[in-house]
């Protein structure tokens, strides 16, 4: 019998010895092909939960960002009542002054004012600082990522604490210089409107348009010159002394400049400020409703132009706003603006272009 089988082994040896290197070859073929998928699935998996990592970090630098917002809206508001203050001019016609029409032109002037630099002030606030709260954001990603090769970190705390005091500008000599602006062109458009002619809340609108034109489109500076200080030396100052992380912080706040200067902030910020106006304009449309048991629908097209009101009555009424706009209590207005799409979108792609790796190498 074991003859037999030797005789048919010899007989067709060749086809043993080329069947066998052919399951031996699908066999380390099958094991390589294991190994790869293996490889691929580890890498994908690594992938996969680095993505969500970072989409986690994204998402709770997203409500520190809202959470700064509330916060620093009280000491906003603080800082524009201080400049414009009107309560001093409606305490002074309770006395019921001898110089009262002069008082009440100051209070028209002052009124719209200093609404008006609260929502300029308040819409640049947020955007400003979903700009900077994402690119430290994106920078603390990255020192504490697992493949991080440099010991050195981007963004240590005090340069933070550095680079984050130049929101003071804004609060500073950036609001002064935007109430300058805004002032003047308040006094243009309403300057000359008597106290005693009556307004429709289209009209208020074309006033308020026009307004806007003059300081958003009049100017020649861009509208973040009153954000963060253009000049390296004003930069420099803003690094608050000379210390060794003086250039990391004069950095940030370059790269904040160039943000600030690029053409999708420019287009951010100008949609933020149209949520803002209009969010007011409801604000203000509340007052300008038809009376109970009028015939004219509030929803109608001309509903608009359905109440008028001496500009004498409205002038409180703007006046007020400033306690609705630099609310620290989460309002529709402040709202608006922190869910504003497009400025999601931008606070996206500049954690996305901060938190890459290619940041690493800056």
């Amino acid at each position: 019998m074991f003859s037999s089988v030797w005789s048919f082994i010899k007989r067709h040896k060749r086809k043993f010895i080329f069947t066998g290197a052919v399951v031996g070859g699908v066999y380390f073929l099958g094991k390589y092909a294991q190994k790869k998928i293996g490889d691929f699935q580890e890498k994908e998996a690594t992938e996969y939960i680095a993505q969500a990592r970072r989409q986690f970090h994204f998402e709770s630098n997203q409500r520190t960002c809202n959470m700064t917002v509330l916060s620093m809206l009280p000491p906003l508001k603080e800082a524009i009542v201080h400049q414009l203050n009107s309560e001093s001019l409606t305490a002074l016609l309770k006395a019921k002054p001898a110089n009262k029409l002069e008082i009440w032109e100051d209070l028209k002037i002052v009124s719209f004012t200093r609404t008006l630099v609260a929502v300029y002030s308040t819409c640049m606030l947020v955007v400003l600082l979903r700009v900077q709260l994402n690119i430290i954001g994106g920078y603390l990603y990255l020192d504490n990522s697992v493949g991080k090769s440099t010991a050195t970190p981007l963004a240590p705390p005090d340069v933070q604490q550095q680079y984050l005091s130049s929101i003071q500008h804004l609060l500073g000599d950036g609001l002064i210089q935007l109430m300058t602006v805004v002032k003047k062109a308040v006094q243009n458009s309403l300057g000359s409107v008597p106290l005693k002619q009556t307004l429709s809340l289209l009209e208020l609108e074309q006033q308020l348009s026009w307004i806007r034109a003059e300081v958003e489109a009049g100017s020649e500076r861009p509208m973040s010159w009153y954000m963060l200080a253009d000049d390296e030396n004003a930069l420099a100052d803003q690094a608050c002394g000379l210390t060794g992380n003086d250039l990391t912080t004069i950095r940030l706040l370059n790269e904040t400049r160039d943000m600030l200067d690029s053409p999708d902030f420019t287009t951010v910020l100008a949609a933020s400020l149209n949520r803002g106006f209009s969010r007011l304009l409801d604000n203000l449309a509340e007052f300008f409703r038809p009376p109970l048991g009028d015939s004219a629908p509030s929803f109608a097209p001309d509903s608009l132009s359905a109440v008028s009101l001496p500009l004498a009555k409205i002038i409180p009424i703007v006046n007020g706003q400033i306690n609705y706009i630099c609310s620290e209590t989460p309002s529709h207005f402040v709202q608006d603006l922190l869910m504003n799409d497009q400025v999601k979108e931008f606070a996206a792609i500049v954690y996305e272009t901060f938190s890459a790796p290619q940041a690493l190498q800056k």
